[in-house]
């Protein structure tokens, strides 16, 4: 069996209590380095790209207060092999006037790849002109925008704001910047699907489509209907060249959730959604590496 290179093309690595209580609770790994380490090494995960976030206090994300740019703050340093997507909060777009100077001066490191817009747990839209400083970034050094879409991970999300057809607007209006839909949408794959066919500059990542242990995670796996939602929505889509695979770690084990997506796309796409569309997407190595 030929054995695929993959990038994890969104995970988490930040000092968010929710995440902490749901490696330990839910989806029982270690969410630390090494945990992570070991699951990418078992897995031939040669990267991951992180989304950046914060909160000030434990449990308040999404944190009105965090700063720009939000980083991954679970460990200093960041594993080397973890690429990051700046996070984004957008009351401090609008309220200190430092805020986009120190989102630019971030992007002369070397290992920032993209920004991430967390939609839904922030109650904007995504084509409100609070972001339009992000978007003029985004277009200036070539990044692209992970925006979170769909279901939110908190209560206190608004999911109004995190429909991906909204991003559809966003993507018309800004054709030299590339924009994920993180989660493919979810619950609303097939409206992402039209927006990924009709838009060349949109692309959608795979990631957070199972929150749980291995156990649980099989049995989602082996049911037809569950997989099915998926699975029509992928093929309407036919756009196999703009899906990313990712694991959303560290809501769900790696090898669990790889399994996962290689029962949602045909294998001779394989190669693609695990690596070659992240790469070409986020930049990550020269051909050959």
């Amino acid at each position: 069996m030929i054995i695929i290179k993959i990038i994890d093309a969104h995970m988490h690595f930040s000092d968010i209590l929710s995440f902490k209580g749901t490696a330990l609770e839910i989806s029982d790994l270690d969410y630390s380095s090494i945990g992570l380490k070991n699951e990418y090494e078992e897995n031939n995960i040669i990267a991951g790209i992180g989304m950046g976030l914060s909160e000030t206090e434990e449990g308040k994300f999404p944190d009105y207060n965090s700063l720009n740019p939000m980083r991954l703050d679970l460990e200093v340093p960041n594993p080397a092999f973890i690429y990051e997507c700046l996070g984004i909060n957008p009351y401090d777009l609008q309220t200190r006037k430092e805020s986009i100077y120190d989102i630019e001066n971030a992007i002369s490191e070397t290992r920032i790849v993209g920004f991430k817009i967390y939609a839904g747990y922030y109650p904007f839209y995504v084509y409100d002109t609070v972001y339009e400083p992000i978007y003029e970034l985004a277009e200036k050094y070539n990044l692209p925008v992970v925006i979170h879409s769909g279901d939110t991970y908190s209560e206190r999300g608004l999911i109004k704001y995190s429909h991906p057809i909204h991003i559809d607007e966003l993507a018309v209006f800004h054709r030299n910047i590339n924009f994920v839909i993180a989660h493919l949408g979810d619950p609303w794959v097939m409206d992402t699907a039209e927006i990924l066919s009709k838009n060349r500059n949109v692309f959608a990542d795979l990631s957070g489509l199972i929150v749980s242990d291995e156990f649980k995670a099989k049995t989602y796996i082996n049911e037809k209907t569950f997989i099915d939602h998926f699975r029509r929505a992928i093929f309407y889509s036919e756009t196999y060249d703009k899906l990313l695979f990712g694991t959303d770690w560290p809501l769900v084990q790696v090898k669990t959730y790889i399994e996962f997506i290689k029962k949602l796309v045909p294998e001779k796409y394989y190669e693609d959604i695990f690596y070659n569309n992240s790469n070409n997407l986020f930049k990550l190595f020269e051909e050959g590496e």
